[in-house]
């Protein structure tokens, strides 16, 4: 999954399904975590694109899932950081059994302005941002377009342009084809089919097992109209010409896992390319985990956790 090397030998069905999870399927931290927290929803806050769960007190911390993916993918680091934090956990619509009301229209660039809309009326002051995934991709392009909004950016195993994957020389016009043609696989595969195929993939998105079955179950509750439509933005979308006029701190985390997933080289150097314009990038490499570091390394990535909101 992570063996970036090998994406170009495989089928075109096969390497789209692959690289999609690999940047933008959803896991979980565990079902398990003890609920020590205390939840409250968003006050006076109403959503078709997203809802919010609040945990704790203090300084504001925003996590946004992935692809696929629940809010559960956050919980054990969420209430981890309820003791000192104030910590806001977004659901995107359509995702882990989350209703889909907006047939196969855009769903990135909405959840971007509903995220902007929902830190104004909650009266959030510049919070940290933290996205996984296609969840980092989207807090770097909160950061882009409402940038007063935003007081620091961790994007965790995300890329500002996914369709980098398939190559340096990659443009939106050329993953065009590519891009429909994920979506479009989305919507024909039928139920057993789709599942066999992420039990597949689950095993390269990460070592823990609890993840690699969670991610399975979500990823086969979701609606298939959110998950083409997500995928068709998120392969077109290029956050890179945004970059050099960025002044919000962004640190970008990324995995390494030398026994099958991305080679600590092969990770290094796209990492650097793909956020070599963005002023004061912090980039940190978490070695021996796959695409759900938070889940392979727990201890690790609550370490760069600290430091980032303490910064």
């Amino acid at each position: 999954m992570h063996n970036f090397r090998s994406l170009r030998g495989r089928s075109l069905l096969r390497a789209l399904f692959l690289a999609s999870a690999l940047l933008l399927a959803g896991g979980l931290l565990s079902l398990m975590a003890p609920r020590m927290a205390t939840a409250q929803t968003a006050p006076a806050f109403t959503s078709e694109r997203l809802s919010v769960e609040v945990l704790g007190s203090g300084p504001d911390v925003i996590f946004i899932p992935g692809y696929a993916s629940s809010r559960e993918v956050w919980r054990a680091e969420a209430e981890r950081l309820s003791a000192t934090h104030r910590v806001h956990m977004v659901q995107l619509a359509g995702f882990a059994g989350e209703p889909w009301v907006h047939g196969d229209g855009p769903f990135v660039q909405p959840v971007i302005d509903e995220l902007a809309r929902y830190i104004d009326e909650a009266g959030l002051e510049t919070p940290a941002v933290i996205g996984h995934s296609m969840g980092g991709m989207s807090a770097l392009m909160l950061a882009q377009q409402y940038p007063a909004l935003v007081g620091k950016v961790m994007s965790v195993d995300s890329l500002p342009f996914f369709s980098a994957l398939f190559g340096p020389g990659m443009t939106v016009d050329s993953a065009r084809p590519y891009a429909e043609q994920a979506a479009a696989a989305m919507l024909t595969l039928d139920q057993t089919t789709f599942r066999a195929g992420q039990e597949r993939g689950a095993v390269g998105y990460a070592n823990d097992p609890a993840t690699r079955k969670a991610l399975v179950e979500w990823s086969v509750t979701s609606d298939r109209q959110a998950m083409a439509a997500a995928i068709r933005d998120v392969m077109l979308t290029d956050l890179r010409p945004g970059l050099p006029a960025m002044t919000t701190p962004v640190w970008a985390v990324y995995a390494a896992d030398e026994n099958g997933g991305a080679p600590r080289t092969t990770a290094d150097s796209m990492w650097q390319r793909d956020y070599a314009d963005l002023p004061g990038v912090t980039l940190i490499r978490v070695d021996d985990s796959r695409h759900f570091i938070m889940a392979d390394q727990p201890e690790r990535f609550s370490q760069i956790v600290d430091r980032f909101l303490a910064q």
